[in-house]
This record gives C-alpha cells, structure tokens and sequence, in this order.
C-alpha cells in the first residue's frame, strides 16, 4: 500500500463520486485543494474530531493546500444532522468565535499550521454575513423542497412529527456555499456530514462549472452505535493532560480498540491487521488498549508525557496504589465553595457545563463521599482526595485560615 493507496483507504467511508476518479486525479499530480469545517458549538476538540484531523495531516505531507475552516457562520444556523429535534437556542456569530478561540491550537497538535505547506485557517462567517438576498436567491435556486425534504432526518421527524424549524433546513445550502467561496476540489467530513458536502458537491458544479470530490470518513463508534468523544458526561478533549487522558482511553470499550488505531493514529496499517487477528482469537485485549491510551497520549502530548502516564495508570489503577503519587493542588479560599466551583478551581475542565455534567453523572468523589449537586457546599480541608471520573485524582493542599484546615 503506498500513500495514495492509504490516502484513499484508512480511515475512509465513501469518495464521491468515485474512488477511481479520486485516485485518478491525485496521481496525475495535481495538488488540491480541500478543506473541512469544524462547528465550534462547544469549546473543545475530542478525539473524535481526530479522524478528520489525521486524514487532513494525510493531504497535508502529500503536497495538497489545506483549509482548517471555522464554521462560525453555519453556526449560526445551527447543523441539524444527527438530531431528531430543533435545537432550542441558536449561538451568535460572537459566541461562535469566542468558543473557537482555540481551536487552532488544539487541531495544531495535528495540523500543521506553520513552517512548509501550513494549512489556511478561514472562517466562513467572513462571506456567509456578507450574502446579499440576491445571493441567497441564487443559491437558493439550484435546490428543490423534494431534494431537501429526502434527508434522512427530516423524514424521521416528519414520522414522529417533530418540527422542522427553516433556519435548520437552510444548513445544507450554506455548508455547501462555502465549498463554492473557497473553490475547493474536495471536501472532508464525517460521514454523517454526507448530505450537507453532496449539497456543496451540487452547488460547485451549477455555480462554477467544475468538479469537487466529497470524502467521508467514518464516525468513531462503539457496537451500539454511541459516538465516542465522550465518556461519563466529560469530552475526552485534545487538551486532556496526559493522565486524564491515559485514564480515559482505558476506559473506552474494547471494541474500539481497532478502530481507533486504524482512524487516529499512524501506528502501520500492517500491525493493527495483526491487532485485530490477536483480539479475534480471544487475546486479552488490555496490553493493546494500554498501547492505544499510550500512542494517544504521546501524539497529544510527548513520549515522556505518556509514560508518566502510564506509570501513573499502573500504581494507581492496576496495583490499587491509592497511596502512590497522586498529585496535589494549592486552592486558596476564603469561604466554603460548591462542588461545581472546587472542580473549576481545580482544573478538571475549562467548560462548566461539562463539569455539572460530570457531577449530575455520578462522577464525583470528594474523600469517598459521592456529590451530585453541583451547588452543594463543602467545607474544604487539607488533604482531601477529590475523584473526578474513573481517573482523575487529586489532593488539596487548603491555603486559606478561614476554612478550617483539618490535621
């Protein structure tokens, strides 16, 4: 297999409108030019943005000129896939961007957005607030209601008779602008973005005569179906710190194990064949986990990173040392805190709606008492042992005389 090969391949569901005709393309020599966009409805990249990732660093080291785009304009509209029902708040362009303040930086420990062949960062809402009524008009022709209508989502909510709001229905149509503002020859996306890139597919050919490539990639998913991305209510973010990490890919189930190889690492497609022969045949599949949370980490972080990690996973977990090197923070305080406040002070996540998530999941621990009101107030002491998941524990070190400090 050689890199167009695995190009075309790894980590691919479906090329539109053929494989062949891609494949065609790339070894004529032609450098292209695609891009994927990222929703910053939340404020955090999660491994399961990294199949897009790996696959745009894939085109990135092949010569081809790629676009990190922000989708702060279609943002605005609010992306229906997925969803069985019409959101019920809609973000502003503002919002959009503040949650996509640092985006660049968490993509970048993929992407490269610097040095030789570094990736474009564009934000669609630039052109998409700029549409004049004429332009929406003229978009807006080239769609029938009955091509619209054919989504799989919105015949499921026509079924259950949930509502089908028009600021979603116009998605489609502005996801599939951007492909003809850009003019792009490809786009990327997850697979449940089918719909939205074959309607800029559409668009590119009525509007600028020519061809544009749709690769999808598939949705990192365990037996059931259920995303993964996210654990106990907690996004397993690309910032994670090495522990978190380490801790939380452990706790993935086991039959991710494989694909998550396959879709984001580059670990050689040759020893995760022979992964998946291995687990087959009934091997135990905690050795290869333990490789997939330490190639994960590593990517993420460093070598050394992922090893203390990984030590760290072993004295605390594996050989239930509650006793080995848990790591201790200062808090300085001057009145007893709720448990959703010492979580924010102690850094379990920059987002507070994932912490209250955490909480009302049954998550957390503070010296073995369960908390699952996030405004519940707590008389903080030095070295109390605050457990958040299944793998983040830390000790307070409580700075401040006026809560009293305990022995």
């Amino acid at each position: 297999m050689d890199e167009i090969d695995e190009l075309l391949t790894r980590g691919v569901d479906k090329i539109y409108p053929s494989k062949e005709a891609l494949e065609k393309l790339l070894r004529s020599g032609k450098k292209l030019r695609l891009y994927q966009g990222f929703d910053p409805s939340g404020i955090q990249l999660h491994i399961g943005h990294m199949t897009g990732l790996m696959k745009l660093r894939q085109f990135q080291e092949l010569g081809h000129h790629v676009i990190f785009l922000i989708g702060d304009g279609t943002g605005q509209a609010g992306d229906p896939s997925g969803k069985t029902r019409t959101r019920e708040k809609f973000l502003t362009n503002r919002q959009l961007r503040r949650n996509a303040k640092n985006y660049v930086i968490q993509a970048g420990k993929i992407v490269k957005f610097s040095g030789k062949n570094a990736a474009e960062i564009l934000y669609n809402g630039d052109w998409l607030n700029k549409l004049s009524l004429m332009d929406i008009l003229n978009i807006s022709e080239n769609f029938s209601l009955q091509y619209l209508e054919e989504r799989d989502m919105y015949v499921e909510r026509k079924k259950s008779g949930s509502e089908i709001n028009f600021r979603e229905f116009m998605y489609p149509l502005l996801q599939g602008y951007d492909s003809v503002a850009m003019k792009v020859d490809l786009e990327l996306g997850g697979s449940d973005q089918t719909f939205n890139m074959l309607a800029g597919r559409k668009l590119v050919r009525a509007m600028l005569k020519k061809e544009k490539f749709v690769m999808t990639t598939p949705l990192l998913t365990d037996s059931s179906g259920k995303k993964i991305g996210k654990t106990e209510g907690n996004v397993i973010a690309l910032t994670a710190l090495p522990n978190d990490l380490y801790g939380m890919v452990m706790s993935l189930p086991d039959d991710v194990i494989v694909k998550s190889f396959e879709y984001i690492t580059d670990v050689p497609m040759e020893d995760i064949k022979r992964f998946r022969d291995d687990l087959s045949s009934g091997k135990n599949p905690m050795q290869y986990k333990k490789l997939l949370a330490f190639t994960l980490t590593k990517m993420l972080n460093s070598e050394d990173d992922a090893q203390k990690a990984e030590d760290y996973f072993e004295a605390t977990f594996q050989k239930k040392d509650m006793t080995g090197d848990i790591p201790t923070i200062n808090i300085n305080v001057s009145e007893n805190l709720t448990v959703k406040d010492t979580l924010m002070k102690i850094n379990v996540s920059d987002s507070a709606s994932e912490i209250k998530r955490l909480i009302n999941a049954g998550a957390v621990e503070i010296d073995g008492k369960k908390y699952t009101d996030p405004q519940q107030k707590i008389s903080l002491k030095n070295g109390m042992i605050v457990k958040a998941g299944k793998h983040k524990f830390v000790k307070l070190l409580v700075a401040n005389k006026a809560i009293d400090p305990g022995s």
